[in-house]
């Protein structure tokens, strides 16, 4: 093939992801035109993804799946993309999210930001163009980390509901995140939270000096009662699957919350501000 690029696989999950996207196309004895006009999109385009030139979209995957016929196959494209969004998230936290989705009772304590589970779709999105901004992440990447809070949020509704405590340190709500009306609507969603029957906030007041926990903490309790922890510094994130490494943690998050103030005045605080 004339002009044709050769890719090396095993450089990134983008070139893997472009080489397979090849290979199934040239299985079935299609050219990028034929592929494009299945899927709805430009040749251009095509031939962009399975050179690596540009990264591929849950939307693009799931419609290459339909047309290849591989949905929930071992040649998934959907599977694939995962791949290459979890190589944009910290190391331990996608399998930390797949314990999450499953978990009994989830124990939040969280410092400068909102935590992902209690994130409107706008706060989420003004997270993911500050990583932009940073360079940190693509835009495609910046679309995946909102679709992966709305993915977090809506595992959780589920039978039977899990217990769900955040305690947010005041530095939660004070910090400016976004123009007004995204603040405004972050924290109307804290309210809406602390009113479901299956959860309890708190917030920890600046003033509270003494503290179990330096950096963000979640402890999960699962099904079998069996505990877990996630904690992340600015590098990685590690997940503690020891019941006992866990079970100190879990009594300092009792602690914290005997010495936080209760829901009712959170939420008063919140709707102050």
């Amino acid at each position: 093939m004339v002009n044709r690029k050769e890719l090396d696989p095993e450089s990134s999950p983008q070139a893997a992801y472009g080489a397979h996207v090849r290979r199934l196309r040239e299985a079935r004895g299609w050219n990028q035109e034929d592929l494009a006009t299945r899927m709805g999109y430009s040749s251009q385009h095509i031939s962009a993804v399975e050179t690596g030139r540009k990264p591929p979209t849950l939307r693009f995957s799931r419609k290459a799946d339909a047309v290849f016929g591989t949905v929930g196959g071992d040649d998934s494209l959907e599977n694939k993309w995962r791949e290459i969004r979890h190589g944009s998230l910290l190391e331990g936290f996608p399998e930390y999210v797949a314990h999450e989705g499953r978990a009994a009772e989830i124990r939040l304590y969280e410092v400068g930001i909102i935590p992902g589970l209690l994130q409107t779709p706008e706060y989420a999105a003004v997270l993911a163009a500050h990583a932009v901004k940073r360079g940190a992440i693509t835009p495609e990447q910046a679309d995946e980390r909102v679709a992966l809070v709305a993915d977090r949020q809506a595992a959780l509704v589920r039978a039977p509901l899990p217990l769900v405590f955040a305690a947010l340190d005041e530095s939660c709500l004070r910090r400016s995140i976004g123009d007004a009306s995204v603040i405004d609507a972050q924290l109307a969603r804290l309210v809406e939270f602390a009113r479901q029957p299956n959860t309890m906030l708190q917030v920890v007041p600046f003033g509270m000096a003494q503290r179990p926990f330096n950096l963000p903490i979640t402890v999960l309790t699962m099904p079998d009662r069996s505990l877990m922890s996630y904690a992340e510094s600015s590098h990685r994130g590690h997940l503690e699957r020891e019941s006992t490494a866990v079970l100190p943690m879990l009594t300092a998050y009792h602690q914290l919350q005997a010495e936080s103030p209760s829901q009712a005045a959170s939420v008063a605080m919140i709707e102050q501000l």
